[in-house]
């Protein structure tokens, strides 16, 4: 049996997108490690999956994968290309559509020049909703001091339908984001783990932004950190609320405009790469496993 799939990205932050309405597969961690294998399978820094809804009140639902096999609750770069995909495989012939994530639902809008404007919702900073669970708290103002490694380091955090923290550097080019965003990472303050965002803010409505992405490393874009990075920035004051702000990232920049008691808007590119298909019993008999149930 033979699945297809389409390859996309948005600003550099590469996805695999299966369609599962049309088609059939169980996906299991071993698969999903096999296909983001940029040797051995397709490779990705994320695999998209759009499923029928559950509820009557959405037109789809999405479930999002990391390399390493373990799901996650949001990615909002992947949100953009998974609008993009339905329209493009017509699925849904929508302008806007509601579709259910496992934070939420979140609602896409297409424009007549390929971009898609996403509604990431509210952001959340208190710890339990993170979750930040530190053994001792030390708290100034918004800011945490963390002990990583035995060395202090500031930081702020925010949900976006997934965990982020956020450290304001002078100059991303020199931050040291594999080392400390690894070990933050997967720090026990963060019991599901965490993105880990580093800001440099350089007006009031411009950043640059990198991001050390768990169970990724470091990828060109990510939607949801830049969403976190600019919505701390205005709680913060140092960027201005309600208006378009300018995230840049390695792959490009994305426009952020939050005030706070509302959502977060995102509006950014997206990007089809190329179609293909792939055989799960193939990959699995390659790798010395057994198939996967619904594709043998």
């Amino acid at each position: 049996m033979l699945i297809e799939f389409t390859k996309m990205h948005g600003l550099g932050n590469d996805f695999m997108v299966i369609d599962l309405v049309t088609q059939r597969l169980e996906l299991t961690t071993e698969l999903v490690q096999l296909l983001g294998d940029r040797h051995l399978g397709i490779g990705f820094d994320q695999l998209l999956v759009v499923e029928p809804p559950m509820r009557p009140d959405v037109d789809f639902s999405y479930r999002i994968f990391n390399t390493d096999g373990s799901e996650v609750e949001q990615c909002g770069n992947g949100a953009r290309c998974f609008a993009r995909f339905v329209q493009a495989r017509k699925l849904s012939f929508k302008q806007r559509i509601r579709v259910e994530t496992a934070s939420g639902v979140i609602t896409l809008s297409t424009d007549r020049y390929g971009w898609v404007e996403v509604d990431m919702g509210k952001p959340k900073f208190e710890p339990s909703e993170i979750p930040f669970t530190p053994k001792a708290i030390t708290k100034i103002q918004n800011a945490y001091h963390l002990d990583v490694a035995g060395k202090p380091v500031q930081l702020y955090v925010a949900n976006m339908g997934n965990p982020h923290a956020i450290i304001r550097v002078d100059n991303v080019l020199d931050a040291d984001v594999e080392t400390l965003g690894r070990a933050i990472e997967s720090h026990p303050a963060f019991p599901d783990k965490v993105n880990v965002g580093f800001m440099q803010v350089m007006n009031q409505r411009h950043i640059r932004l990198r991001v050390y992405e768990r169970g990724v490393g470091e990828t060109q874009a990510c939607g949801t950190g830049a969403c976190a990075a600019v919505a701390t920035g205005v709680r913060e004051g140092w960027l201005d609320e309600g208006a378009e702000v300018r995230a840049q990232l390695y792959g490009g920049s994305l426009v952020i405009r939050w005030q706070p008691g509302y959502s977060v808007m995102m509006t950014g590119p997206t990007a089809f790469v190329y179609e293909g298909v792939f055989s799960p019993d193939g990959l699995m008999a390659q790798a010395g496993m057994k198939p996967t149930p619904s594709a043998s």
